[in-house]
C-alpha cells in the first residue's frame, strides 16, 4: 500500500519535477531482474556494439586520412659518343588537411557517437516495451486460467445441484443433460486457458531467456497523474527515437561544413633531392601542388546544404509524430483506467447475481436456464474486466517506459 501511495504521489507531482528517480511499480519485474534481460537482448547488444564501432570511426576521423608518400626514381644519362651517368631522384610529400576540414571531421565523429548512443537507448527502450507486453500478457493468461478454473468449479457445483434436484424429482433428465453439456464446455474453456497461459510463458521465456517463472498477481494499474503537456515534456526529453534524428541532422550539418571547407582544395607539400651526372650535381628542392577546383565542389556543397534542410524537416516530423503518439497514449491511459473501474463494478454485480441465482436454484426458486445464463454473464463480465485491466496496464506501463521511469532506462 505504501509503495502504491508513493508511486501515485510521484506521478501527481510529475508535472513540476524536473528529474525523477526510476521506480518499481507493483506487479512489474524488479530492475535487478529486468535489466540483465534487456542487456542480453540481441538488438540491444548489437546497438551497444555499434557504439564501439562509432567510437572507432570517430578516432579515424580525428586523424587525417592523408599519409606520407615516398617517391624515388632512377635513370641513366647517355651522352653521344660519351660516358654514361647513373642518376636518381628521391622525394617525400604529404597532403595537408586544412583546419576547417579537421574541425568538421571531429564534429562528424562526435555526432556519430551520439547517434550510436541514441540507437542503443532506443533499442533498450523497444526491448523494454516488448518485455512489459510479454510480461503483462503472461500474467493476464495466468489470471484467465484462474478465472476459468473458478468457472469450472461453479459449473461443477451447478451440476451437483441439478443432479440433487433430479434425484428428488424436482429436475428433469433434460436439465441434467444441459448441465453436463455446460460442464463439458467449461472444461474445454479451462483447457484453452491453460494452453494460452503455457503459450504466453513460452513466448516470454523464449524471447527473454533466463526470466524466472515467478507468478505474481496481475496488478491493478494506478491512475496517471499530470496532464498531457507534462508527459510530453518528459517523454520528449528522454526520447532516444527523437535523439536519433537530431544527431542525424548534426551529422548532415557536419557533412555540409566539410563540403563547404572542401571548396578550398588541400595543398600537398614535399621535399626532394636528386643526383645527376653521376653525382657531380646534387639538387635539393621543395614542391607545392594545389588542385584547381572545379564545379563539382560547388555542386557537392549545394547538395550538402539541401540535405541539411531535409534533416531539419525530418526532425520536425519526428517530433510531431511523437507528440501525437504521447497525446494519444495519455488519453488512452486515462480512458482505459476509467473503463477498468466500470468493468470491475459490473463484474462484481454479475458475480453477486450468479451467486444469488445459484442459491435460488438450490432452493427451487429459479430454473436451470436462468442459473446458466447468470453464470455465463458472470464469466463474460470477469473476462471483460480482465481485458480492461490488461489494456489499462499496457497503457500505464507504456507511459512509464516511454518516460524512462522504470528499469533505469535513462542510460545517460
Amino acid at each position: 500500500m505504501k509503495i502504491r501511495l508513493l508511486l501515485a504521489g510521484l506521478l501527481m507531482i510529475f508535472g513540476t519535477a524536473q528529474a525523477m528517480e526510476p521506480v518499481n511499480p507493483p506487479g512489474l519485474l524488479p530492475t535487478e531482474i529486468a535489466r540483465p534481460l534487456l542487456e542480453q537482448d540481441p538488438a540491444v547488444a548489437a546497438a551497444r556494439a555499434g557504439l564501439d564501432v562509432a567510437l572507432q570511426d570517430a578516432g579515424i576521423l580525428d586523424k587525417s586520412a592523408y599519409e606520407w608518400i615516398a617517391r624515388t626514381s632512377g635513370q641513366q644519362r647517355r651522352l653521344e659518343n660519351g660516358p654514361r651517368y647513373t642518376e636518381w631522384n628521391v622525394g617525400i610529400e604529404r597532403t595537408i588537411r586544412l583546419s576547417g576540414k579537421a574541425a568538421a571531421d571531429r564534429k562528424l565523429g562526435q555526432a556519430s557517437i551520439e547517434e550510436s548512443q541514441a540507437r542503443y537507448g532506443e533499442a533498450l527502450h523497444e526491448s523494454a516495451r516488448e518485455l512489459v507486453a510479454l510480461w503483462v500478457d503472461w500474467l493476464a493468461t495466468e489470471r484467465a486460467r484462474e478465472l476459468a478454473q473458478n468457472s469450472l468449479q461453479s459449473t461443477q457445483a451447478s451440476l451437483t445441484a441439478v443432479e440433487k434436484r433430479a434425484r428428488a424429482g424436482d429436475a428433469s433428465k433434460l436439465d441434467v443433460s444441459i448441465a453436463r453439456a455446460e460442464l463439458a464446455e467449461q472444461r474445454r474453456m479451462d483447457n484453452d486457458a491453460k494452453t494460452q497461459a503455457a503459450a504466453a510463458w513460452a513466448r516470454l521465456s523464449t524471447r527473454f531467456p533466463g526470466v524466472s517463472r515467478q507468478t505474481m498477481v496481475l496488478p491493478m494499474p494506478l491512475e496517471i497523474g499530470g496532464d498531457a503537456a507534462s508527459w510530453r515534456e518528459r517523454i520528449l526529453e528522454q526520447s532516444d527515437e527523437l535523439k536519433v534524428v537530431q544527431t542525424q541532422m548534426r551529422k548532415t550539418e557536419a557533412h555540409a561544413d566539410r563540403a563547404r571547407a572542401d571548396k578550398m582544395p588541400d595543398p600537398t607539400l614535399g621535399g626532394y633531392t636528386a643526383s645527376e651526372i653521376g653525382g657531380r650535381e646534387r639538387i635539393f628542392g621543395v614542391m607545392l601542388s594545389v588542385p584547381i577546383p572545379g564545379g563539382v565542389r560547388d555542386a557537392r556543397n549545394a547538395r550538402a546544404i539541401a540535405a541539411v534542410d531535409v534533416s531539419r524537416r525530418e526532425v520536425e516530423l519526428k517530433q510531431r509524430e511523437l507528440e501525437t503518439a504521447i497525446a494519444s497514449a495519455v488519453a488512452t491511459a486515462h480512458g482505459a483506467y476509467a473503463s477498468l473501474q466500470i468493468a470491475n463494478e459490473g463484474a462484481v454485480y454479475m458475480q453477486e447475481n450468479a451467486s444469488l441465482m445459484q442459491r435460488a436454484y438450490a432452493l427451487g426458486e429459479a430454473d436451470l436456464q436462468a442459473l446458466l445464463l447468470a453464470r455465463r454473464q458472470a464469466t463474460a463480465a470477469a473476462n471483460s474486466a480482465l481485458q480492461a485491466q490488461v489494456s489499462a496496464l499496457r497503457a500505464y506501463y507504456g507511459l512509464l517506459v516511454d518516460a524512462h521511469l522504470i528499469w533505469e532506462l535513462d542510460h545517460d
